[in-house]
């Protein structure tokens, strides 16, 4: 019988190999694998999924607190690729907050470097980022990704580039 078959093939089930590892031998017993009845020997019968259930439940009889049943591992499947659809999706809400209209307050082009020179006159002025995030009114968050040169993917406003350049005389604005 081939490797990994659904033990409905031509053998009948008296052949002398393992159908998970393929190993000849006298000994082999049905398993439950993955959904699949197949003949495993002694070295793959821990794979048995009809084993794992029965000792997972009196596993959890003796407080082990163990439970590998199809249903509990179903749901960390679901559970996984939520997060995994979640994650993928981003937080769209900073698009969404009172008084912010992107395409009102688009950010402009900007010269190479920005990010670099933003910081360089925020510190030539003596300014932490969240003393001059304060003195314009806007999150440090936003600041912070000027100076690492990634508004564009913070979703910063073209007003915060403006009010920067006003601030610490620095042209940042490519026009």
């Amino acid at each position: 019988m081939p490797k990994y078959s659904t033990g409905s093939g031509s053998g009948g089930g008296d052949g002398d190999s393992c159908e998970l590892c393929g190993r000849s031998t006298g000994n082999l017993r049905r398993a439950n694998v993955a959904g699949a009845e197949l003949l495993v020997c002694e070295d793959c019968a821990p794979h048995d999924d009809s084993q794992k259930t029965t000792s997972a439940s009196s596993g959890a009889d003796s407080g082990a607190g163990y439970d590998d049943s199809e249903t509990s591992r179903s749901k960390r499947a679901a559970q996984k690729q939520a997060r995994m659809y979640d994650q993928a999706k981003g937080d769209a809400s900073h698009w969404e907050k009172e008084g912010t209209d992107y395409e009102q307050d688009r950010l402009p082009y900007l010269v190479t470097g920005y990010g670099d020179r933003v910081e360089a006159a925020r510190q030539d002025a003596g300014l932490t980022t969240e003393e001059l995030a304060a003195e314009l009114d806007v999150e440090e968050a936003d600041v912070v990704a000027v100076e690492q040169g990634r508004a564009t993917r913070a979703g910063v406003g073209g007003s915060l580039v403006r009010a920067l350049e006003e601030r610490l005389d620095v042209e940042l604005v490519d026009e």
